[in-house]
């Protein structure tokens, strides 16, 4: 995590206007929102962000002790404090200690906009603990008490609430947790500065704060209306569900205002516009699809945003000025150059089967593999093919079965029968050739699950909206035109570099000069490019468990 860093994206400027200013600080850098306050200190103050020391409160040994005591088990903390000679920090009567202690409250007043969990940081507790002041001991204690808050917000606001390997195994992804003692070095030179510098600087964080902001205005004000009860409804319908439907595309925002009671070439348009949003065909239809899309409540797109911005945060990285993004649920794969889309395809990845979805992590690609052979995955041996050899050894023909030195063994010399799933000592593997499972290139970034993105010779897959068939890896729709995209900027003939060794038929290695930074994601709500929000089924039923997990930890629905 970058905790100075002072750059942030243009577009993320514009992406603030109109929020509250008591989240600006957070978003764009821009001043506190209650600096003015700052100056007018109240000593019994149980809101607002500043609050006043008792003046007859002297530091002494016993101060001291109490905040040892409190600090105790807590390293980070204590050699904060251990190195300042455990002075006060948030306590003290002078201009420091009023501007840190305004500073954090502020922040975690605007907690709940980052879809935070309020209570974990209990600003209004802490301002009723400066009012309360009675000893040095009650100092001392609140002394930590400001530091935790300060270190908690610190590291769910930069990294997530949530570990989210605890959620779901399918989510691999190492977090950009804070360093602590990074945290309380740079509040303690700059507390605006550090405070700044901690939400995600990427620009659809932005954008999804705002989207959340809507949507609860949304449903504080009843929603989207009533549900449609029709099954389907097509050009030519009429009647109070097309009225229905009208209201309710109305409402979020596709169609104007109309008297129209007929499903007319305004409510065609609109389907199609809200059905590109939704990832479906864009028929104009009302199918079923679209009628469920349509009938999702606006308290659940709320809870997929919520998920998204804990997301957001736990993909709070670098990702590089080139970068491939996967969004699982959208079933595509883009090549992002500069922040904009340069390339993007139709994708198919892992099956909703527990063993076979895909996972979620980050990671390099390196090279890509033209003409590959396929070695099988021991898993889908297990799962899939050692039973079909036991039953008939003649079975799966356009497999080898290799041992351990890589020798071609005939299946004449192999009891199938004797052997298990644990104890399969062969490989299987398919050679080169337009039939192999991975077709004619695979483009690697090895990792521990195996996981890569292929091209597949079985191509009717990629016309289905949904696209969940794989056994864990990524297919894709163009994979020639993927491999011109990432050789462009180390040949002046991508296509043709490509297609020489293609056409030579021999496995082979054409590294990246340059790896890119490939991110497999998951996101049930997102926005494009003119920075409109998409919303995808949550195949997997990650998001669900993350929203679950939130609310438990006590994020606001």
């Amino acid at each position: 995590m970058y905790l100075f860093s002072d750059k942030f994206y243009p577009s993320a400027r514009k992406c603030t206007k109109g929020l509250p200013g008591a989240v600006l600080v957070f978003l764009a850098g821009l001043s506190l929102h209650a600096a003015p306050a700052l100056a007018q200190v109240s000593g019994a103050a149980t809101g607002g962000t500043a609050v006043m020391v008792p003046a007859t409160l002297p530091q002494t040994s016993g101060f001291r002790q109490a905040l040892a005591a409190a600090a105790s088990g807590d390293e980070a903390v204590q050699n904060f404090f251990r190195d300042r000679g455990y002075e006060s920090f948030w306590t003290s009567e002078g201009p420091e200690g009023i501007t840190r202690r305004a500073a954090l409250l502020a922040a975690l007043d605007g907690a709940a906009f980052h879809a935070l969990p309020v209570a974990r940081y209990d600003a209004a507790g802490l301002r009723r603990a400066f009012a309360q002041l009675r000893s040095e001991g009650d100092r001392g204690r609140l002394e930590i008490r400001m530091t935790r808050a300060l270190l908690d917000y610190a590291r769910d606001l930069s990294s997530g609430v949530l570990t989210p390997a605890r959620i779901d195994p399918g989510i691999v992804r190492s977090l950009p947790r804070p360093e602590e003692p990074e945290v309380l070095a740079a509040f303690a030179a700059d507390p605006q500065r550090l405070l700044n510098s901690l939400s995600p600087r990427n620009p659809e964080y932005v954008r999804l704060l705002r989207a959340r902001a809507d949507l609860q205005r949304q449903i504080a004000g009843g929603g989207w209306g009533r549900t449609i009860a029709a099954k389907s409804l097509r050009p030519g319908s009429e009647g109070p569900e097309v009225v229905a439907l009208r209201d309710r595309l109305a409402a979020m925002g596709y169609l104007g205002r109309s008297a129209t009671a007929s499903y007319d070439g305004s409510i065609v348009a609109a389907v199609r516009a809200f059905q590109e949003d939704q990832g479906l065909s864009a028929d104009g239809v009302a199918g079923e699809a679209t009628l469920r899309a349509l009938n999702t409540a606006a308290e659940e797109r709320l809870a997929a945003v919520t998920v998204a911005i804990e997301r957001e945060r736990w993909a709070n990285i670098p990702r590089g000025d080139r970068h491939i993004w996967v969004n699982l649920t959208d079933y595509t794969v883009k090549l992002i150059d500069d922040g904009k889309v340069s390339f993007e395809t139709r994708a198919v990845i892992g099956s909703t089967k527990d063993e076979k979805r895909t996972p979620e992590f980050s990671h390099r690609m390196t090279y890509l593999e033209v003409n590959p052979d396929w070695t099988v995955p021991p898993g889908i041996i297990r799962r899939d093919y050692l039973p079909k050899l036991q039953a008939n050894p003649n079975a799966l023909g356009h497999l080898k079965v290799v041992d351990s030195r890589g020798r071609e063994i005939p299946r004449s010399a192999i009891n199938f029968s004797a052997y298990t799933a644990r104890n399969f000592p062969f490989s299987l593997k398919q050679p080169p050739g337009p039939s192999n499972a991975l077709g004619r290139v695979k483009f690697m970034f090895p990792n521990p699950w195996s996981i890569y993105l292929h091209d597949t010779p079985d191509k009717h897959l990629f016309a289905r909206d949904a696209r969940a068939f794989s056994s864990g890896c990524v297919r894709l729709n163009d994979p020639f035109d993927f491999a011109y995209a990432l050789l462009a900027r180390q040949s002046d003939d991508p296509k043709g570099l490509f297609q020489r060794v293609l056409n030579s038929g021999k496995q082979t290695r054409i590294n990246l000069e340059e790896p890119v930074p490939v991110h497999l994601d998951y996101r049930t709500a997102f926005s494009d490019a003119r920075g409109k929000m998409q919303y995808r089924r949550d195949i997997y039923g990650r998001d669900a468990a993350i929203h679950a997990a939130l609310i438990k930890a006590g994020v606001t629905p």
